[in-house]
């Protein structure tokens, strides 16, 4: 690819996905266990999970930073799947848990330089008609949309439209049909979903206790897992009002993880000058705390 071509990838300016084909990508078929027994059903769904991810990764031009959310979302699904068998599973599972889990990390600042794009784009909705605050946002977010862009430049110049790692991704889903899928019984899944909704409790309670901000991270993944593998079991067991619990609660913890990754942003190597900086933190940091007084609240319900 030459240099020209990778620019047009990056920047958006290559030819875009139909719609149609968007939507159906970014919300794939969820095949349903018909029990937490069975085995087969948690390989079709961990397989089709898996399939997204490295089809959203092929998605080229604007929709390579979406493509690119996507997919994490369906490695970490992959991965809560795979935690579900473990040890049934075999060995195998912990040698494409790792992979899954290395591959995932490789795609972190991709995934960063687009989360901090898209946070600032929440702020400009709920700016309204805050003229001064609007300018700020909409110059900070000129920035990091460079920032974008050249990292975008960067990534597919060394793996032009990321085909090794959708290559190392075909390997491993061909590898995931191979485990032992069926020597998994309800005791194993029920078993892993206990220990997840226990660690989630406690991550909860000692991020409500510290109000640290690595506390509050691992309070969101290990939420966000408990509800990955639940969807993985087609969990009917819980109840409607339970399901929008956690929706609201995995919204807040997203939106004030979003924060925290601003206030990031604007430390002494922060892309935006000291004036902008300084604003933007203030601005970050006051609505984080909101959101998890919110979180708190929410909690304890």
């Amino acid at each position: 690819m030459t240099a020209v071509e990778t620019n047009r990838y990056a920047d958006g300016i290559h030819r875009k996905l139909p719609e149609h084909v968007v939507q159906v990508a970014a919300n794939p078929p969820m095949p349903r266990t018909s029990s937490v027994e069975s085995g087969a059903g948690l390989r079709e769904y961990a397989s089709t999970e898996l399939a997204h991810a490295i089809d959203c990764l092929g998605w080229r031009g604007p929709r390579m930073h979406t493509g690119v959310h996507q997919a994490r979302k369906s490695l970490r699904r992959t991965r809560a799947t795979l935690a579900l068998g473990m040890p049934a599973l075999g060995p195998g599972a912990d040698l494409i848990d790792r992979e899954l889990r290395r591959l995932n990390r490789s795609l972190s600042r991709l995934r960063d330089t687009h989360a901090l794009v898209t946070a600032l784009d929440q702020m400009v909705e709920k700016a309204a008609d805050d003229t001064a605050m609007l300018s700020l946002l909409r110059r900070v977010r000129r920035i990091a949309m460079r920032t974008r862009a050249a990292y975008a430049r960067k990534t597919l110049a060394a793996d032009p439209l990321l085909q090794d790692k959708r290559a190392l991704l075909d390997v491993l889903h061909a590898g995931l049909s191979a485990l032992k899928w069926k020597a998994m019984g309800a005791s194993d899944a029920a078993t892993a979903l206990q220990h997840s909704a226990t660690d989630a409790r406690n991550a909860a309670a000692k991020a409500r206790a510290s109000r640290d901000d690595e506390d509050w991270h691992l309070w969101r993944r290990r939420a966000r897992r408990l509800s990955q593998q639940r969807r993985a079991l087609g969990d009917a067991s819980a109840s409607q009002a339970l399901d929008k619990h956690e929706k609201r609660l995995a919204i807040l913890l997203g939106q004030a993880q979003d924060h925290a990754m601003l206030i990031e942003h604007c430390g002494r190597k922060s892309l935006f000058s000291q004036g902008d900086r300084l604003a933007l933190r203030a601005l970050a940091t006051n609505r984080l705390q909101r959101l998890r007084e919110r979180l708190m609240k929410l909690a304890t319900e």
